[in-house]
């Protein structure tokens, strides 16, 4: 079987991939209050939930969602919003949870089960780093004269493996206090904590909107 990337192009592809997989966005910090909220099972169901958002991106790159992005970009800029909303939003409730006489974790940050898998995918799905990624990075190491689905599968194994191994390693550091969050004290600080670092995340994305 030949490989459907030439290794040249592929080698840049892992390179740029790695670099941006390590740097904190909204996604790496998700994964570390997933983690820190509800522990290692929180950390792996949102990093599938992202990573199924990635999903989605490559198979809307394939089918031409670029050239979308190009012609018409008030799409993409209003979805950029709407997760500037919903991040801020959980950001919000957390500090007021924090000021409550008995501080009880958040709604984003309750026992592991569907809600942070959707919360998961929102974040990626909206993330404006994703945007860049899929509109900016991806398109030059495509090539054309090759079939596009293959190469979007090649590039999606790469992206899979150091993403969701980033996402899991940051999402496992923040496991580590899960199990604090049974003390009342813990759980205010912890909200404020969480309650500031989503409010962080809906400040980098509107910056990047």
């Amino acid at each position: 079987m030949i490989w459907p990337v030439a290794t040249d192009k592929y080698l840049g592809f892992l390179a740029v991939m790695a670099a941006m997989a390590i740097m904190p966005g909204p996604a790496i910090l998700f994964a570390v209050a997933a983690g820190m909220a509800r522990g290692p099972r929180g950390a792996v169901l949102a990093t599938v939930g992202m990573n199924l958002a990635a999903l989605v991106w490559f198979v809307g790159s394939a089918l031409g969602l670029v050239v979308l992005a190009s012609t018409v970009p008030w799409v993409f800029r209003l979805a950029g919003w709407i997760g500037v909303l919903y991040i801020g939003w959980l950001g919000l409730e957390a500090l007021f949870a924090a000021f409550r006489r008995e501080p009880a974790a958040p709604k984003a940050m309750k026992t592991p089960g569907v809600s942070v898998f959707r919360d998961g995918f929102l974040v990626q799905a909206t993330n404006p780093k994703a945007l860049l990624f899929f509109t900016a990075v991806l398109p030059p190491f495509v090539d054309l004269g090759r079939p596009v689905w293959p190469q979007m599968a090649a590039f999606a194994l790469g992206l899979f493996i150091l993403d969701g191994t980033a996402m899991i390693s940051y999402g496992m550091l923040g496991a580590a206090f899960a199990h604090k969050m049974g003390e009342p004290k813990f759980r205010r600080a912890f909200s404020l904590l969480v309650g500031s670092i989503l409010l962080f995340v809906a400040g980098l994305m509107l910056l990047r909107l």
